[in-house]
């Protein structure tokens, strides 16, 4: 894959992003969407525990960093949750070797960075001001242990765009209890300090990434014209696929590639702003609340929280488009605008 030197990139008005991640079906096909989208520059990739333990995750990111020559370099991050112990893993649904099983040549896998994540995070933030751009579709749990070792980089991170939350939205709540989505119930102590920081968040949760899915139809023309990438995403999605069924889904929702397309196409999002908090403890534990500014309520912890935005709609026949383009560029028009 070119390098492309800290010049070019700001010639270009690319953003530089450090993708926090635990690979994981949707995970993989989300950096493949990153790796290959124009006007975005890979600078890191940040493993965490969640749709399989800190050491599988950690050796999908290096095996996907060599088998699709990615250079940006990978850090291996926290193993559980800021209070308590990591949840079983999920392989039902990601399988047990967190790629859906399809066979992985393990074979001389590049080294990884040494440095912890939030490390990684920290170190890259100061030494690029203003322009890093955070982007978590796991745990939030890198996040919340670089802010606590270094306040400070809130104020120097350009954005911080999550895959996580419910906010009950046209009918979309939990998919891992009816209030709570499984990255913030995996870590929720982890992502109300993430909310509650002075840093810019926005939130693409369930209430829109429901919105967007792959189904037989574009999964097909992947196969056939995406190239390694498009055949890979097709492979190891098989199991995925299937666990979607039950909910009616021929195909599957798109959750962590979603967030990814904002980060190219803003536009194809509709926003809503106002302090988040996520519920730590109790019955609704993982919940994600967002205070709704046109309605008065006393005095309560929502008040001091900074404003963070909220995706409440999205464009998903756009959406889906553009996760094709990127892809298949000779035979979808590319809709990336540099930000």
């Amino acid at each position: 894959m070119m390098q492309i030197s800290d010049d070019m990139a700001m010639r270009a008005g690319l953003s530089k992003v450090i993708f926090d991640t635990d690979p994981g079906v949707d995970d993989a096909a989300a950096l493949l969407f990153l790796s290959a989208c124009p006007n975005i520059r890979l600078v890191g990739i940040t493993t965490v525990f969640g749709n399989s333990d800190i050491e599988t995750v950690t050796r999908n990111a290096l095996y996907l960093k060599k088998r699709f020559s990615i250079a940006a370099p990978v850090a291996k991050g926290a193993e559980g949750p800021l209070v308590g112990q990591a949840a079983a893993v999920p392989a039902h649904i990601h399988g047990q070797n967190g790629l859906g099983d399809i066979e992985l040549d393990e074979r001389a896998l590049p080294l990884r960075d040494e440095r912890p994540a939030h490390r990684f995070i920290i170190d890259m933030v100061k030494a690029n001001p203003g322009e890093i751009t955070l982007l978590a579709v796991g745990r939030l749990t890198n996040l919340a242990l670089a802010l606590k070792e270094a306040p400070e980089i809130a104020s120097l991170v350009r954005e911080v765009v999550i895959m996580g939350g419910a906010f009950s939205i046209d009918g979309h709540n939990g998919n891992v209890t009816p209030v709570a989505e499984a990255n913030i119930i995996g870590d929720p102590h982890a992502a109300d300090e993430v909310f509650s920081a002075a840093w810019p968040v926005t939130a693409i949760g369930l209430d829109v990434t429901r919105k967007v899915v792959l189904g037989p139809a574009e999964l097909a023309r992947l196969e056939t014209h995406g190239g390694a990438a498009g055949r890979f995403i097709v492979d190891s999605s098989r199991g995925y696929r299937l666990f979607h069924k039950q909910f009616g889904i021929d195909g599957y929702w798109v959750h962590d590639s979603t967030a990814a397309i904002y980060l190219a196409s803003p536009g194809l999002f509709r926003l809503r702003k106002g302090p988040v908090r996520v519920v730590t403890e109790g019955i609704a534990i993982g919940q994600t609340i967002q205070r709704d500014w046109s309605k008065i309520y006393p005095a309560g912890e929502w008040d001091m929280a900074p404003d963070q935005n909220v995706a409440i709609d999205v464009d998903a026949r756009r959406a889906v488009d553009l996760l094709l383009g990127i892809h298949m560029p000779s035979l979808t028009p590319s809709m990336v605008s540099v930000k």
